[in-house]
């Protein structure tokens, strides 16, 4: 199954260095559209759903760089578990098992330009500062270049 987790910048450095993600169960998303929905817009959908899960994390790691981050990996079905009804083609789901780093798929991230905002988010998640902000995609093997220069 092809999730979505909330991440931080430092928490994805410990990936890298550990070649996996523990935790579990791990709070991730999932498109589960219905009969005639859009995939791809249920996973656009999945992913902005973890990206708002980030803000929390990035709530409690107050020296974390104020970037959402959002892992998408590629999960065996045995290890995911639904946490109720999917919204809005959207599933949140449970990841009982580590994720190693394998099995990620990419990586989303705000650009740095976006901090302010994302910190305004973080003190108000009320407000809507990040809504203009589109996540940037990054391929699997640029994700030490990307821990680096944040």
């Amino acid at each position: 199954m092809y999730v979505f987790l909330p991440s931080t910048i430092p928490a994805l450095a410990r990936m890298l260095e550990e070649g996996r993600l523990e935790g579990a169960p791990l709070t991730a998303f999932a498109a589960d559209p219905g009969p005639g929905e859009d995939t791809e817009e249920a996973e656009y959908e999945a992913m902005y759903a973890a990206a708002e899960e980030s803000l929390a994390l990035l709530a409690a790691d107050p020296d974390a760089p104020r970037r959402r981050v959002v892992l998408a990996a590629n999960m065996p079905d045995h290890v995911v578990e639904r946490e109720g009804r999917a919204e809005e083609g959207v599933a949140r789901v449970r990841v009982t098992g580590t994720v190693p780093y394998k099995k990620l798929a990419s990586a989303h991230v705000d650009d740095a330009a976006a901090a302010e905002d994302v910190a305004d988010a973080v003190r108000d998640p009320s407000s809507d500062a990040v809504e203009d902000h589109e996540l940037m995609w990054f391929a699997v093997q640029e994700l030490r270049y990307l821990v680096r220069e944040a």
